[in-house]
């Protein structure tokens, strides 16, 4: 199994936390030091090139806050205003905070000067003077989805810039729909660098925390048969399989979850349950970007499959050798490539133009099934199955 998923590892908010003053927050602006990461409707500003040896490269495109910022207001002393401790509330409704190892900005007070992240509908007339990441690279704003395909998922590098964009897509998410007290009804102002909101009516001052949205995934088995129950929804891609989920209600624990979800999903019922791993998905609706995958082998007790078609299309029993055949496909890679190509035209303005050549290029013989790949818990629960005996999972208890 890979150390961490797609989205997991971030390498910046593990890292201590620290509150700044408005002094420190203007010294390391006038010498520079501050950053943002501009989003445009969850797209993360990226920077591309293609290598010399083939495929391509990615990485957030990190901007001088000064300069960027300046370009937006359009004068050093709306800067100046924006970056003071006690910020206006209708400006800092533009730009929501997102708390990162060294740059959290938020409406009244900024902590750990490197990084930070915005989002504006504002950033496509910055575009001519963008800073890059490397030299003969594109630069552009790419959906979150079409990054995670293009990423290989032993490229740790790579990897964390995407939990870095996932992290910020997540909680500017968040921020946009937490501006009203749910108690109240008044506005909520931002706290704490962006890690919490609160209620702005002196009576109320209910405090408001990113919310999780927590779903289990399941691979359900037979032991004696050697046999796993797939499913399909009606919006996946022809061919495409995948372990049942579903969200967990209030007041149920995971373990409940999974069993209530198997009964209602596929009428079966289930005994023993071993955990795998977790993985965060921001690239959900914009409604729930924070969700948590968890991940759960799931062992059959009764085995006849009786199919909910409002939350399912099909599901039937798999044996571990189509399994097999179905994650040895080339058709991953392919799509990997084919994303990479295609988060470099979105940066050069050529996404219309070449994608149907590309899927062309790409046409290959297509197995009879395949599962997500390889950014998704759900191929990493299968492909776990299909490479270890059931003594190897039990083990993991």
């Amino acid at each position: 199994m890979i150390s961490h998923h797609a989205f997991a590892g971030n390498p910046i908010i593990s890292e201590k936390r620290a509150n700044l003053s408005s002094a420190d927050l203007n010294e390391a602006e006038s010498a520079g030091a501050l950053h943002v990461l501009p989003l445009l409707e969850g797209k993360p500003l990226i920077s591309s090139v293609l290598l010399p040896e083939g495929g391509q490269k990615w990485r957030l495109a990190w901007q001088n806050f000064g300069a960027c910022h300046n370009a937006l207001i359009g004068s050093q002393q709306a800067v100046n205003a924006f970056l003071a401790e006690q910020q206006a509330q209708e400006e800092g409704e533009n730009h929501v905070s997102v708390d990162f190892s060294h740059g959290i900005l938020s409406h009244d007070r900024l902590v750990h000067l490197d990084k930070i992240a915005l989002d504006t509908k504002w950033m496509q007339g910055l575009s001519k003077a963008w800073e890059l990441p490397f030299s003969d690279a594109r630069v552009g704003f790419v959906d979150l989805r079409l990054l995670m395909m293009s990423t290989d998922c032993l490229d740790k590098p790579t990897l964390e810039e995407l939990s870095i964009a996932g992290c910020a897509r997540a909680m500017l998410d968040w921020h946009t729909q937490s501006r009203f007290c749910g108690r109240c009804g008044n506005s909520t102002v931002s706290k704490e660098a962006g890690r919490r909101r609160q209620c702005s009516n002196e009576i109320c001052k209910k405090k408001l925390y990113p919310r999780l949205d927590p779903v289990v995934i399941m691979l359900v088995i037979d032991k004696e048969k050697d046999l796993v129950v797939l499913g399909r929804q009606s919006r996946f891609a022809p061919r495409m399989w995948s372990c049942l989920a579903g969200f967990i209600e209030p007041g149920e624990s995971l373990e409940e979850a999974v069993r209530r979800e198997t009964r209602e999903e596929v009428g079966i019922e289930v005994g023993e349950i071993v955990y795998h791993s977790s993985q965060p998905w921001p690239v959900g609706p914009s409604s729930m970007s924070c969700q948590l995958m968890v991940g759960f082998f799931a062992f059959a007790t009764t085995f006849d499959i009786r199919v909910d078609k409002k939350e399912l299309e099909e599901a039937k029993w798999h044996n571990r050798e189509d399994v097999k055949r179905a994650l040895s496909s080339i058709e991953y890679k392919n799509q990997q490539q084919t994303s990479s190509l295609k988060v470099h035209q979105a940066c050069a303005g050529e996404e219309r133009r070449r994608s149907s050549s590309i899927e062309a290029r790409d046409a290959v013989e297509l197995p009879p099934m395949f599962v997500p790949g390889p950014y998704a818990i759900a191929h990493h629960l299968i492909s776990s199955w299909v490479a270890n005996g059931l003594e190897t999972l039990r083990s993991r208890v």
